[in-house]
């Protein structure tokens, strides 16, 4: 289920393909399994179809702001493929940033979200018309910094958007046996739940650096 908000409108069309997207990480896959990234990865599956629908409503010059499972948001948001992997072959597969692209990204849970509201603000104050669009699990969802950001950015009509990625999962925890149960979704933000089809970590394999 994909949740869009009523007061979004789509900007482009997306030319990258699921199966673009599919071969990036399952080249990533064989690179760690064969030692060749001594980093840890956070790999994303069987979201392809959610974030191709997402990203046509994110305008080229929006920021993207994303957490560890990065790398499909940063190639549907204009990395040159190449460039991308070999960030990640070099170990920064959870600190994929680009001024150029306008795309930022933090391992630290909920770290992102401030940031998010920080550009946000600086883009009302210039009165832009562009939007900061910031990518956070359900378990960050949960977070108290979630809420507190949510709320104002609310208040103060900020150009912030909340994609929430739900595969219930707080780390390796449940989120719901984790949390008890879940928040309802606000239904100005972007909402969809999958199954990821990776781990949290790795690949599933036992790698030997």
């Amino acid at each position: 289920m994909l949740q869009i908000p009523s007061h979004l409108e789509k900007q482009k069309e997306v030319t990258i393909t699921k199966e673009d997207m599919i071969s990036f990480e399952t080249e990533i896959k064989e690179k760690y399994e064969g030692g060749k990234i001594p980093a840890p990865i956070h790999l994303s599956k069987d979201n392809e179809d959610e974030l191709i629908e997402i990203f046509q409503y994110i305008n080229e010059d929006d920021w993207v702001v994303s957490a560890w499972r990065n790398h499909y948001h940063a190639l549907l948001h204009g990395f040159d493929r190449q460039e991308l992997m070999d960030s990640v072959v070099e170990g920064r597969s959870m600190a994929t940033s680009s001024d150029v692209h306008k795309f930022y990204s933090s391992a630290i849970v909920g770290g992102i979200i401030p940031i998010a509201l920080g550009l946000s603000m600086a883009l009302d104050k210039e009165n832009s018309n562009r939007r900061v669009w910031c990518f956070i699990g359900d378990m960050t969802f949960e977070t108290g910094v979630f809420h507190e950001t949510y709320k104002y950015s609310r208040n103060f009509n900020l150009p912030l958007e909340f994609i929430v990625e739900d595969n219930n999962l707080s780390v390796h925890t449940p989120t719901d046996s984790a949390w008890g149960e879940k928040q309802e979704i606000p239904k100005d933000i972007i909402y969809y739940n999958y199954e990821n089809g990776y781990p949290h970590h790795g690949t599933g394999a036992w790698v030997n650096f």
